[in-house]
């Protein structure tokens, strides 16, 4: 038996399961979910969040072990992959540098952290500057594209 007639095996029964669950759930009807949820009882929807959750899981780590088997695979890619997260983890530093930290008061009467607060401000200035560069990339190749007709 070869490798892909196992992930259609495994893609077959996890599509099975999923639809178990999904008529046990549409059988019980949204008062009777809502009614267990509220005394506590999530045993009607736990299972088919778990497959959703397994099914992730065996997403992400064949997407990681395919990728990564690809770069090494190719020096170049692998350097020009390298490159690109180097550029990154550089984008970030430099958004982590510009962010302050101020110890902030939340709604739930929590206090978010100097240290939460300057990650926040380094997401949100990370997405500033990855914002920039692609606009700035988008405006390069349009111009270099009119510049060559």
């Amino acid at each position: 038996m070869n490798f892909q007639n196992i992930i259609k095996i495994v893609s077959g029964l996890l599509g099975i399961l999923g639809v178990v669950f999904l008529l046990r759930i549409m059988g019980l009807g949204n008062d009777q979910i809502k009614m267990n949820a509220s005394m506590g009882d999530y045993s009607s929807v736990s299972p088919l969040i778990t497959l959703a959750l397994i099914i992730l899981s065996i997403a992400i780590v064949v997407t990681l072990v395919f990728s990564i088997i690809t770069l090494a695979s190719d020096p170049k890619k692998l350097k020009k992959a390298m490159i690109a997260s180097g550029l990154f983890l550089l984008v970030i530093a430099i958004a982590y540098g510009v962010s302050e930290g101020v110890e902030t008061p939340m709604k739930d009467d929590k206090v978010l952290s100097a240290g939460g607060s300057r990650l926040v401000g380094t997401g949100i200035v990370s997405f500033y500057i990855l914002t920039v560069i692609a606009f700035g990339s988008m405006m390069f190749s349009a111009i270099k594209k009119i510049i060559k007709k």
